[in-house]
């Protein structure tokens, strides 16, 4: 039964279906998997724990001289999305009568647009991206949690900066970095694990939706996610082209798959609202219908996203661009044949 081949053909498959299959889980059976030992530790409650496991395998893939070419996707990419939702807040809180645009509250808009799916973008840049793509995420990680919501709205208690919190997502990456440019047979050694363990972080993502977030949500959440995926992911893909442009590069070497990746919501930005609250007791009274509205996007981008890749991937290539020749050094851009190889040794 050839199920990874079914899967494979799905785009995204790899972190889409197990993604559903969590929240089919969590939605019609979610006592299934709340039973303890290891079947919880993995299901339920492991995504964490393997995200940094991921991080570490993808961290040991970038060769030293990739970090500029990283740093400077990475940037263009959550300051184009971070810039999107700037905007698109301030025109609802200032310009917009009430406040709302069409019931959607700032603090849902920028909370939902700045934060972005890592596992994702992760799994996109895998099978859309090159090295430098996948190696962005340790700078689009910064947009994780409620830290740039807190700045933007100019939340309470914004001098108490989370730093701790910030070193604590970059060190897998670092750590992996390391251990790949020290030792190439330790780099050999992880690069499976970019690929094996999606599926296993995906499903516990899955885990923590359920259909009613979304049900409960309502249009306001559907649209919020629309908005993300056009606005923020939009914004990202602009940003990286002009710094393509400024930096003269052919029009063939112009990639810009991460800058639609990075147009989703995190799962975790749906506890933004209560921790800009917490931070903030004038947010108060908006956390709940600014919660079900960021939930209503993370489920919509989870399903737009991959979709958006997958055209703008197709429009790359009927123009000449190909990811994998973006750069003239082949330790930078990868190989589009890394998973039919892995799968060849297996």
């Amino acid at each position: 039964m050839p199920i990874l081949r079914a899967v494979d053909k799905v785009p995204g498959g790899l972190m889409i279906i197990p993604l559903l299959l969590g929240v089919l889980f969590n939605t019609f059976a979610p006592g299934a998997l709340e039973i303890g030992g290891f079947t919880q530790a993995l299901f339920k409650d492991g995504a964490m724990a393997v995200i940094g496991l991921f991080l570490v395998c993808m961290g040991a893939q970038l060769p030293l001289k990739a970090a500029a070419p990283v740093a400077e996707k990475g940037f263009a990419i959550l300051i184009g999305k971070l810039l999107a939702a700037v905007a698109v807040g301030l025109f609802a809180g200032f310009v917009m009568s009430g406040g709302t645009l069409w019931t959607l509250t700032p603090l849902a808009i920028v909370a939902a647009m700045s934060n972005s799916n890592t596992g994702l973008y992760a799994a996109l840049t895998q099978e859309f991206g090159n090295k430098t793509d996948r190696g962005a995420v340790a700078v689009i990680s910064l947009n994780d949690g409620p830290f740039l919501t807190l700045v933007v709205l100019g939340a309470a208690g914004m001098a108490n900066i989370p730093l701790l919190s910030f070193v604590a997502v970059l060190a897998p990456v670092i750590i992996g970095f390391v251990l790949g440019n020290l030792d190439p047979e330790m780099r050999s050694f992880l690069k499976k694990g970019e690929r094996l363990l999606i599926p296993f972080f995906a499903f516990p993502l899955g885990a923590s939706i359920s259909l009613p977030d979304v049900v409960e949500a309502g249009p306001p959440g559907i649209l919020l996610g629309l908005f993300t995926v056009a606005f923020s992911g939009g914004g990202a893909v602009l940003l990286l082209w002009l710094v393509h442009v400024v930096r003269r590069r052919p029009k063939t070497r112009r990639n810009v798959i991460s800058g639609a990746a990075e147009s989703s919501t995190a799962g975790a930005a749906v506890a933004t609202p209560a921790v800009v609250a917490a931070a903030d007791p004038a947010y108060e009274a908006l956390t709940n219908v600014a919660t079900v509205q960021v939930a209503g996007s993370v489920v919509t981008t989870a399903v737009l996203t991959p979709i958006v890749t997958v055209l703008i991937h197709r429009w790359q290539t009927k123009r000449g661009v190909d990811p994998y020749q973006e750069y003239d050094d082949p330790a930078l851009n990868g190989s589009s044949d890394d998973a039919a190889e892995e799968l060849q040794t297996s």
